[in-house]
């Protein structure tokens, strides 16, 4: 192997790379690329994190997190720092990491070995593209294994490698001879998952886990096992072959939350920085959070500020069939939290049923548990409810069900709710209680009308539209209680509203409990004009009516 040199972004030295290869020891140069970016966030404090597990009984890693959210940043951060490869001290000079009391410990010094499954995979040969192989029984692991032993041999001459070895026997006769240990990292560990490879493939690919990593004899030279992909590890055949890894996933990355995506501070700093409305990228793309922290999206955040518009980004990284094709599923109750959440609402979902597979869904849970995974809807593990996170993601849940009969109404409504706006201003308190008559026999039964929260979800689906010019607040509290939902607008010269709900009542004691708690203080800061909306919903009669009042502040 050459030695070859680049030079840093941020220096203008020289870093020197030591001997490389393609998978062993690779170079920094795709990690410098990033640090190139013209919008580039500091995650490398990450690297202190893992430091804390390398060679210990903890080492083993597997990050599973929605596409967009950084995974090959990481990845290739990860093989700047620990390969032998390279030289990268200049490249980690004005980073966080390099004033960390870990940064000397591992820098540049363990051998690592970078596996892109996914590469592998979809790589063919011009001769198995003209004989027309199927790649769900095309076998990868003699490929892999083949490329990188060979590249060890070449690395470690003195090991007495003969290139027939499998990847587990080639390290381990390098650790008896020279003592050096390695750092692995595997990227879409789980595409063969993903891909619905044959029972034979997919066992060859277990076998290849199974020796690499419940090994005891390999344990010591591994002092890093650091996996990523899009599902959590299987819970059946690969849980078994993977049980010394913890997992990082999109419901809980505990001590790793920080680097699932960008932070609220760090979008915050950006769109200061580009001069972004910061309170736009939230009602665009905020609402996933993982353990506490607010996490956005990175690649919707950095092709809002390049292109200074906000719109959703979410199809240039994935079709919506991939969601269209789970949530049209024939499951009990499907239809109806569907409809919930698209009007804003959050579903109760059990997380552990789902056993992390392509083909083993079995009921509405364990659908909503994989949309979890893919970032389609996010999770509130205190509550344990899932939700559509922002505005983006919703736009691609209305794509996804309009050309379904089920939710025909249901898009009507959506269609419809503009006009919906523009009578509410406009005094029309008919047409809103015509609407949300309708709305309600969407989203909800007569058996579960009695939840707040539905009755909520009616009022936000009915006012869809509403959500392109105000901020929507349930259970908002005021002066002297809590107004069930508010809106805010944040387009000029648009009112805001406060609507109050009542059940088997009516709706001008919805109106006066406004007026009597003084509810309208509560948007002290807004100066534009306020609409009081009281709103009955009659058990019996099965409708609702409705009143509306033009305050002036």
């Amino acid at each position: 192997m050459q030695r070859k040199f680049a030079i840093s972004a941020r220096s203008p030295r020289f870093i020197i790379f030591t001997t490389m290869g393609i998978y062993v020891n690779p170079n920094n140069v795709t990690f410098q690329k990033c640090l190139n970016s013209p919008i580039y966030v500091d995650k490398s404090m990450l690297i202190a994190e893992i430091n804390k597990i390398v060679n210990t009984e903890k080492c083993f890693v597997c990050v599973s997190r929605a596409r967009r959210f950084g995974k090959s940043m990481a990845e290739d951060m990860l093989c700047a720092y620990f390969s032998k490869g390279c030289d990268s001290r200049e490249l980690f000079a004005d980073l966080k990491i390099a004033k960390d009391s870990s940064f000397e410990k591992y820098l540049n010094k363990l051998n690592v070995i970078k596996l892109d499954v996914n590469a592998v995979f979809s790589n063919r040969t011009p001769q198995e593209i003209e004989s027309g192989i199927n790649f769900q029984n095309r076998d990868i692991v003699p490929i892999f294994t083949k490329a990188i032993v060979q590249e060890l041999q070449s690395e470690f001459p003195n090991a007495r490698i003969t290139g027939e070895e499998s990847l587990a026997d080639a390290i381990l006769k390098i650790y008896a001879a020279t003592g050096e240990q390695f750092a692995i990292i595997i990227d879409e560990y789980d595409v063969l998952i993903r891909e619905r490879v044959t029972d034979s493939v997919f066992n060859s690919y277990l076998a290849f886990l199974n020796a690499m990593f419940k090994n005891k004899n390999l344990a010591p030279a591994i002092a890093l096992a650091y996996i990523t992909g899009i599902l959590p590890i299987v819970r059946d055949k690969v849980q078994s072959k993977l049980n010394m890894f913890d997992e990082y996933t999109m419901r809980d990355s505990w001590s790793l939350a920080d680097f699932v995506g960008f932070t609220a501070d760090e979008v915050h700093d950006l769109c200061e920085k580009y001069s972004v409305d910061f309170e736009e990228c939230k009602r665009w793309y905020d609402g996933y959070n993982i353990n506490g922290i607010e996490t956005y999206s990175p690649e919707s955040i950095v092709s809002t500020i390049r292109r200074k518009y906000f719109q959703s980004y979410w199809t240039q990284t994935g079709s919506y069939e991939a969601l269209q094709n789970y949530i049209l599923m024939n499951f009990d109750g499907i239809l109806d939290d569907v409809k919930t959440m698209i009007a804003g609402g959050r579903v109760h979902v059990n997380v552990d049923s789902y056993l992390n597979t392509m083909t083993d869904f079995h009921c509405k849970d364990d659908v909503f548990t994989y949309l979890v995974h893919l970032g389609y809807l996010a999770y509130n593990r205190d509550e344990q409810q899932c939700y559509i996170p922002n505005r983006e993601v919703r736009d691609q849940w209305i794509l996804s069900v309009r050309p379904s009969p089920d939710y025909k109404v249901l898009i009507e409504l959506v269609d419809s709710s503009k006009q919906l706006m523009d009578s509410t201003i406009e005094g029309d308190s008919k047409a809103v209680a015509e609407a949300l008559n309708k709305a309600h026999e969407q989203i909800c039964n007569n058996l579960n009308y009695n939840n707040e929260g539905t009755f909520q979800s009616v009022i936000c689906l009915a006012y869809f539209y509403a959500n392109l010019k105000y901020t929507i607040v349930k259970e908002f509290p005021a002066s002297k209680g809590v107004a069930d939902v508010v809106m805010i607008p944040y387009v000029p010269n648009t009112p805001a509203l406060i609507i109050e709900l009542k059940r088997n009542a009516c709706e001008k004691t919805a109106l006066a409990q406004i007026q009597a708690k003084n509810y309208g203080n509560a948007l002290e800061k807004y100066s534009g004009d306020l609409l009081f909306v009281g709103v009955n919903y009659d058990e019996k009669t099965k409708e609702h009516r409705c009143i509306i009042e033009k305050f002036q502040k």
